[in-house]
């Protein structure tokens, strides 16, 4: 009795399991556990290569799709296999930049297929490993998978990272194909190493991946140049931060353009930033207000800090038709970070004294500067009544915000001897009229054609 306690149950094994439960734990491994399943036993190696389960891995990091399948003609297993040996070493980004390039492409194709079709067909790894040899610099990965999707673009207008108008100034940027990016790599000083990402035709406007940590920017940083304007040294270029690795900038930005984060305006996406608390409302008035940091008319020395808005007025569509009104005067209550305050009144806008009517929409563009990094802004609009002209009335402008991106100073700066640089922090916020950019008056729903300029 004694002796048969001492026997020892045999040892619970993998194998001994029947096929569908032993498939079930197998399909909860990962890829490269399941590959591994394949050397360990005949069992396991056959069991393994049961093609469902390649479907999730499939799905899951290349994204294909059953239709792409029955195209292809092959097993799931073999899809995995031949895709991982060829973008294996993009595995970490390939499904989430491989998505936002297809919602990208899919939400533009409505709305502008001109700038889907200035995109380019993506490149080779040989490509890529000849771009490191040019410029004697290692590529990140996830610069380099966005390429193996899209080679950028054609420079054309409009460019795909956006635009922003001014009545005197315009700027569309282009996101570069790999050679271009190449022939622009920058090894002076104050850009040591950097690649540009895009570009503007009009202003020369590029924003820059810092390939290597070197002076003072972080591996992979995204940043629009700022030289110094107060400077000696052509060299002290201060950064205005856009992102801290390619995959963060792209897809941060595909994901505000794709939810209506940026709007589409006249086929081009405007770098417009909504707050939807930013709304105010007035009787069967509503007021809007958009903002953008521009930070090629912007400067860290001097402190000038630039910002465009963008103001929509609508009458409800409900609204009786007695209530048509005309705009006469705007008042604007100005405050920058330092509590500054700067009041401005004026006729009109953008030298317009625009109609609201029932369903109807003006929209308009103005811009103003700080001397720090953020401010806000918030008034009120003038009008009075059509058909009762003596009624006059204030319709609330909602405070909106302004704040500048991350910079950061030029080690040339730093190292120099502050005195040298004296600040003058004491400029004005302006509300700047004269550069206003008016737009259109549309019916709702649909917007009309390109809006006149106002000069």
């Amino acid at each position: 009795m004694a002796a048969s306690l001492d026997v020892e149950p045999p040892a619970l094994s993998l194998e001994l399991l029947p096929t569908d439960p032993l498939l079930l734990i197998l399909s909860f491994l990962d890829y490269r556990d399941l590959m591994s399943c394949c050397y360990l036993s005949r069992r396991l190696n056959q069991l393994s290569s049961h093609d469902p389960l390649w479907k999730r891995h499939c799905k899951k990091y290349w994204l294909i799709s059953e239709e792409e399948k029955t195209q292809r003609n092959q097993s799931w297993k073999a899809i995995f296999i031949s895709t991982y040996s060829d973008l294996g070493r993009y595995i970490r980004y390939y499904a989430t930049l491989k998505k936002a390039w297809d919602d990208l492409e899919k939400y533009l194709g409505q709305r502008c297929p001109r700038m889907i079709g200035s995109l380019k067909e993506s490149v080779q790894e040989e490509d890529l490993d000849a771009v490191e040899a040019q410029i004697g610099c290692k590529l990140p990965d996830d610069y380099r998978c966005s390429f193996r999707i899209h080679n950028g673009q054609k420079l054309v207008v409009p460019g795909l990272m956006g635009s922003m108008a001014l009545s005197n100034h315009y700027r569309s940027e282009d996101l570069l194909d790999i050679d271009t990016a190449a022939g622009g790599f920058q090894q002076r000083l104050g850009l040591k190493q950097c690649l540009p990402l895009t570009f503007c035709i009009h202003t020369g406007l590029s924003q820059y991946m810092a390939l290597e940590s070197v002076e003072g920017r972080n591996k992979y940083e995204i940043f629009y140049q700022c030289p110094d304007q107060m400077a000696r040294n052509p060299s002290a270029i201060d950064m205005f931060i856009t992102g801290t690795s390619y995959l963060e900038w792209f897809t941060s930005y595909v994901n505000k353009v794709v939810t209506g984060g940026y709007p589409i305006i006249r086929d081009q996406i405007f770098r417009y930033v909504h707050d939807k608390e930013c709304v105010a409302t007035t009787g069967d008035i509503t007021v809007s207000v958009s903002t953008s940091f521009l930070p090629e008319l912007s400067s860290v020395h001097p402190p000038h800090y630039f910002f465009t808005y963008r103001i929509r007025i609508e009458m409800s569509k409900d609204a009786l038709p007695e209530k048509a009104c005309q705009l006469d005067s705007r008042y604007w209550r100005i405050t920058n970070a330092k509590g500054d305050v700067e009041e401005v009144q004026g006729p009109g806008v953008v030298g317009e004294f625009p109609i609201i009517s029932p369903g109807r929409v003006y929209e308009y563009t103005s811009c103003t500067t700080f001397s720090t990094t953020s401010g806000y802004m918030e008034g009120y609009y003038t009008f009075h009544c059509l058909y009762y002209k003596e009624k006059f009335f204030n319709v609330t402008i909602p405070r909106f915000h302004m704040v500048c991106p991350t910079f950061k100073v030029s080690t040339a700066r730093m190292e120099t001897n502050h005195n040298e640089y004296a600040v003058d922090e004491d400029e004005d916020s302006t509300d700047t009229d004269e550069y206003e950019d008016r737009h259109r008056v549309l019916d709702i729903p649909a917007p009309s054609g390109r809006c006149p300029r106002h000069t």
